[in-house]
């Protein structure tokens, strides 16, 4: 298995694909639906959870992923 590489200068972004924020729209816009039907409502404030430690599972969950797709890339 390859170590993740180190971060390094990355050039100036070109080219004509996809317009990445149009993505991020679309992506937020299924989260609030999902939260919708799952819980009801949109997230709010004073909630009663604690939105640090959610925040927190849900970026170690990022790393496992990110990790995973690094591995999974760099092996083939």
């Amino acid at each position: 298995m390859k170590e993740i590489k180190e971060l390094i200068h990355q050039p100036e972004p070109v080219g004509d694909g996809v317009v990445v924020a149009d993505k991020v729209h679309y992506f937020i816009d299924e989260r609030v639906n999902q939260q919708l039907l799952r819980y009801g409502t949109k997230l709010r404030t004073n909630n009663g959870r604690d939105a640090l430690y959610d925040a927190l599972q849900e970026a170690v969950d990022t790393v496992f992923y990110i990790t995973q797709a690094i591995i999974e890339r760099d092996s083939k």
